[in-house]
């Protein structure tokens, strides 16, 4: 695990995956959230994992190459630069390594580029931006570090959480707290699902009218 880090429980992972980010979010207490728009390389794609931080040097991808050697399987990568730019930090070639080292996703606080083959490998990615400027290889970076990625920290072994909406990062030591609040959000949900299916409002069952009708 990165960092010597203790792992969390994969039945933790499993409820935050299948959660997603805006429900594991909302069962943070609102903490977390990678507040950037993200490119979502490979549609339909939703993963949890530990995380992998890598530092690169401002437009130097030189720390992905040696991150390569280090990812376990079922880790996250989080790609990341002292300033996010539009430069290319991950493509087909890099991702193929991740992929085969057991990574279940990436994301990059930059750019991504070889888009089509990266669909192909169906390696999960999310990044900042599609580009194809290239990033030189001079500056060794920093691994295992906390980094920075829309407003949030991401400590080495937090679990990131990634879909359709973007991400999330759960602190290593919370995790089992944030997945069974995220059971009990789940179970709220589907009952209020049932009676919304069944013809109720939202607008009661949240005891708005109430609130409105009192002048509250």
């Amino acid at each position: 695990m990165s960092g010597g880090a203790a792992a969390v429980e994969k039945g933790v992972i499993e409820t935050l995956t299948a959660a997603g980010v805006a429900t594991v979010y909302e069962a943070a207490g609102r903490c977390g959230l990678i507040d950037v728009d993200l490119v979502q390389v490979v549609p339909g794609t939703r993963v949890a994992g530990p995380a992998r931080t890598v530092r690169c040097g401002q437009d130097d991808n030189r720390a992905v190459h040696e991150a390569m050697t280090l990812v376990r399987p079922g880790e996250v990568l989080v790609l990341t630069m002292p300033e996010p730019a539009p430069v290319a930090l991950l493509g087909e070639l890099l991702a193929t390594q991740a992929k085969v080292a057991g990574a279940i996703g990436v994301l990059i606080d930059a750019a991504v580029r070889d888009v089509d083959e990266l669909r192909e490998l169906g390696l999960p990615i999310w990044a900042r931006w599609r580009r194809v400027r290239g990033a030189t290889k001079r500056e060794r970076g920093s691994l295992d570090v906390p980094v920075r990625v829309g407003g949030a920290t991401v400590e080495p072994a937090d679990i990131v959480v990634l879909d359709a909406d973007g991400a999330v990062v759960v602190a290593r030591n919370s995790a089992a707290d944030v997945a069974a609040a995220t059971k009990t959000r789940i179970d709220k949900e589907t009952g209020l699902r049932a009676r919304l299916d069944a013809g109720e409002f939202s607008y009661d069952l949240h005891g708005l009218r109430t609130q409105d009708e009192s002048g509250g």
